[in-house]
């Protein structure tokens, strides 16, 4: 089944689950990747650590490293090297990653996003007429491709906060790469949707049989270039992916392509460095209890507007909207869609990479000001604004055209908690399936490889507007395009207890879906089950997105009543796999679930997974 929104990848520990998108119609944003089915999950406890990934296989590498006395960061490695293998349409080494970490005392928030090569100019996806070229024409091939930062984000994290040898997180990943994985039925299917892949050679050889279609089911797949590429990177850190012979591989792969080369070179590689921010944290009041919420800075927008929609609906009767016959109410999504409006406005006037562009007011924090969001909540009426304008928060300095709407697509997330009460939040991208469609093959003879990247199309593909003034996330050298990605951690106040770890993948999606599970957990005292079954909805500040064929036609009308466009997007296979709630110290086992459930993977896992 397809469907407008893809799967929530869940609460408290939760699974960060490949997105499955949808037979979109008109205006409804266009989703991640194809939908692959659907299977519910009854959710699942643990006592001592919790871990959650896209794939049962990568959860298990986590399990093992946790049971192995390891920290979340030394786990979240462990998963991260298997999906690289196993779920290779939506991250890997060859992409990016935020990694918001509480290690008992702070939070932390590590930035490992993509960079642009420095040879990249603001004209970097105009065409000859100056006008920007189509999206998907600017995906695949090298152009698209920026400096990856997963590994070294990695890295750094594990160099403060890693328990176990770097070496020894690399060994389920190369043995699984050595000794092959059956290809999953969600592999299968995104392989067989896929019109690009085969266009390249080594993806072509590696995933494709040689009449041209996706290895079966069940297809027991090696990847023994992968494995190299692991064992060097496990032996010299970072440097044995941005440097040496799969650096030279990567650059030459971009900037051979044949027909979209890049600009990405080696002294782009050897020159990343990834960044350690201060965590983005707000307060937040649900249900008569105090909530502080951390997420990540910009460059992702994820935080923010999440802050926002909360921050806004704070400010009207939302609190006091049940839920009608466990749905939500239209006066409900009346309101919470036009604070949606209202925050993605500002989103795309203001959200890029800070070491860029400057905050309003000098402090990201204005955006969540709560007199700020009282203002902008005095703009929601009876009816419909359709359409946000965003807003003026702090003494303004700098001053930029709106980004125009553009496609967003998926990513991967991982929840962890660890023994000693760390616990961490990653969600990690290669952006659109499968990249730019490049897979990196050091020339050995060896099968397989890794898969490149597409993040620089998150930048905006039209730099400036038609008056000529520049857009906040447009293309500049070095600069990290905007994300949507949000780990969100939660904690009790005044305790400072840790709540649960959150996140999704979705495009720009993620910002709802994360939301959703947060306002259906805390303010509608739902378990993570029940929060994330809820029927999925947003805006982008466009039409009212509905999940299809889960509201009654009753508050279809009601919102029509209040003058919402409306955009319904496809069956069941939005619904969220999993959830699993996860409390702040192991010690309180009566709230803490191990994985199970579905799919074709198999494997010995904790924590929440996706259907293979």
């Amino acid at each position: 089944m397809k469907s407008m929104f893809p799967m929530l990848a869940v609460v408290a520990v939760l699974a960060g689950c490949a997105s499955p998108p949808a037979d979109l119609r008109d205006r409804a944003p266009a989703q991640p990747e194809a939908a692959s089915g659907y299977q519910a999950k009854p959710g699942w406890r643990t006592q001592r650590f919790s871990v959650a990934a896209a794939n049962p296989l990568a959860t298990d590498a986590g399990y093992q490293v946790l049971k192995a006395g390891g920290s979340a960061v030394d786990a979240a490695i462990a998963v991260q090297m298997v999906l690289t293998l196993v779920e290779p349409q939506s991250s890997g080494i060859g992409g990016g990653a935020f990694l918001l970490l509480f290690d008992g005392r702070q939070v932390q928030a590590y930035d490992g996003r993509e960079t642009a090569p420095a040879g990249a100019t603001e004209q970097l996806f105009l065409r000859a007429d100056g006008k920007p070229m189509a999206f998907i024409d600017a995906v695949v091939g090298g152009r698209s491709v920026g400096t990856p930062g997963t590994v070294g984000m990695l890295e750094l994290a594990h160099q403060r906060h890693g328990k176990l040898p770097w070496r020894q997180l690399f060994a389920p990943a190369i043995s699984l790469a050595e000794q092959g994985f059956n290809v999953s039925s969600r592999l299968h299917t995104l392989l067989a949707s896929d019109a690009h892949l085969k266009k390249d050679p080594v993806a072509a050889s590696y995933f494709y049989a040689a009449d041209g279609k996706p290895h079966p089911v069940g297809h027991l797949l090696r990847n023994p270039e992968l494995a190299h590429v692991l064992r060097l990177i496990a032996a010299h850190g970072a440097k044995g992916l941005m440097q040496g012979e799969v650096a030279q591989a990567m650059a030459a792969k971009v900037q051979g392509h044949a027909s979209n080369p890049g600009l990405l070179s080696l002294a782009d590689l050897a020159a990343y460095q990834p960044k350690q921010r201060e965590a983005l944290c707000h307060h937040w009041r649900a249900a008569a209890k105090d909530y502080r919420v951390c997420g990540f800075p910009p460059p992702s927008s994820g935080a923010i507007a999440i802050g926002q929609i909360l921050g806004t609906l704070e400010h009207t009767p939302a609190a006091t909207l049940a839920l009608e016959q466990g749905l939500p109410s239209a006066p409900w999504l009346h309101l919470y869609t036009e604070a949606a409006r209202l925050a993605f406005a500002d989103r795309a006037q203001y959200v890029a990479d800070p070491d860029f562009v400057a905050a309003p007011g000098g402090n990201w924090a204005n955006l969540l000001d709560p007199g700020y969001l009282g203002q902008r909540a005095r703009l929601i009426g009876t009816t419909s604004m359709k359409s946000g304008q965003s807003g003026t928060p702090g003494a303004m300095t700098t001053a930029y055209a709106a980004m125009p709407e553009q496609v967003e697509y998926g990513t991967s997330h991982i929840s962890i908690v660890d023994a000693s009460g760390q616990a961490l939040a990653m969600t990690t991208t290669i952006e659109a399936g499968f990249g730019s469609r490049l897979m990196v093959n050091t020339g050995a003879g060896r099968s397989g490889g890794f898969l490149l990247n597409n993040e620089l199309t998150d930048f905006s593909l039209a730099p400036r507007d038609a008056n000529g003034t520049p857009i906040a996330n447009r293309v500049q050298a070095g600069k990290r395009p905007r994300s949507s990605m949000s780990p969100t951690l939660v904690f009790e106040q005044p305790s400072g207890q840790l709540v649960m770890s959150a996140g999704s993948p979705g495009g720009a999606l993620i910002i709802h879906f994360t939301a959703k599970a947060l306002y259906g957990t805390l303010q509608w005292q739902l378990n993570a089950q029940q929060a994330i079954n809820l029927p999925n909805f947003g805006s982008l500040n466009g039409p009212t997105l509905l999940e299809e064929k889960r509201f009654p036609g009753a508050t279809i009308e009601a919102l029509k009543a209040r003058g919402h466009e409306l955009r319904e997007g496809g069956g069941g296979g939005a619904r969220p796999v999993r959830r699993t709630r996860v409390a702040a110290h192991p010690k309180d086992a009566n709230r803490l679930r191990r994985g199970g459930g579905g799919g074709s993977d198999g494997g010995l896992f904790a924590g929440n997974r996706c259907p293979g």
